[in-house]
């Protein structure tokens, strides 16, 4: 494939599938396999379907080009072709269920630590699954996070798909709220080392995770999430499945990965899940 670029804009060279596979598959690792495709509708979807079809664990789905991503509740959206970091991991965690909320916020995390570790970008995330980056004097969405069930011959896996914005301008962002590593003014990106870096962060935070039963305190999850977490301490609105809101102040993560909330009326509500608003920062640090 040759290098795309846009007028008057950087190259988007491609992602090398062999460096990939000889950096990231080894013995003993927790990446088992790993499928880079020029285009694809949803990495998520093509997993899901690999997932039933007896994938193994620890499979890796990548796309150049993502046509119609999926969002929470189903929301459409697209990337141009090499613009993004768009993959799907396949897992089947050895850990309660109640415990699986932490995933995505373990990603969240490994997200993070790779955009800081491999740019200038300041980066934090919004509780559950949005990784938020600082462009123009706002905190922006950077990338999307989307954790799916599957029920497989080996028992329930979960599908981690992510999507990150690498040198989308403004104008091939999806909305207002959205930026890029190029729009929150880093240098051109290796896409290659940058997902590398997510891959090999993901793998330590999960390995950790998993071995204690996906215990987030135990493993230092919790707190490296909470130093992370931009929505603690903000008054937040969030809006439930079935069309309900709860408002007050987001106060903490609880052991199962809930958002917990202090309502004006002083009650404490753990939330699993929603969309969640930061309406404005209070005086609570966290």
């Amino acid at each position: 494939m040759d290098d795309a670029q846009e007028p008057d804009g950087p190259a988007r060279p491609p992602l090398d599938l062999e460096q990939l596979r000889t950096r990231l598959l080894h013995p003993g690792g927790l990446w088992r396999d790993l499928s880079l495709t020029a285009e694809s509708a949803s990495t998520n979807t093509e997993l899901l379907e690999a997932a039933r079809a007896g994938a193994p664990t620890g499979t890796v789905l990548v796309t150049e080009h993502q046509t119609r991503g999926r969002g929470r509740r189903d929301r459409a959206f697209h990337t141009p072709a090499r613009a993004a970091l768009t993959l799907s991991l396949l897992l089947r965690p050895q850990v309660p269920p109640a415990r699986l909320g932490w995933l995505p916020l373990l990603t969240g995390v490994a997200v993070v630590r790779a955009v800081q570790a491999q740019t200038s970008v300041a980066s934090e995330l919004k509780w559950p699954n949005d990784v938020l980056a600082e462009d123009g004097g706002a905190w922006r969405k950077l990338a999307g996070i989307l954790t799916e069930a599957v029920t497989t011959v080996d028992g329930t896996g979960i599908v981690v798909g992510t999507g990150l914005n690498v040198s989308q301008r403004r104008s091939e962002l999806p909305a207002a709220e959205a930026t890029s590593l190029t729009e929150a003014g880093t240098q051109p990106v290796d896409r290659q080392e940058l997902l590398c870096a997510i891959l090999d962060e993901f793998a330590g935070q999960y390995r950790n995770w998993n071995e204690l039963r996906g215990d987030a305190v135990a493993c230092g999850l919790a707190d490296s999430y909470r130093q992370r977490c931009r929505t603690l301490g903000m008054e937040v609105r969030a809006h439930l499945p079935g069309g309900a809101t709860v408002s007050g102040t987001a106060t903490d993560i609880d052991p199962a990965g809930c958002l917990v909330i202090r309502t004006p009326q002083g009650n404490s509500t753990p939330l699993s899940a929603g969309d969640v608003v930061h309406v404005r920062p209070t005086t609570m640090g966290h």
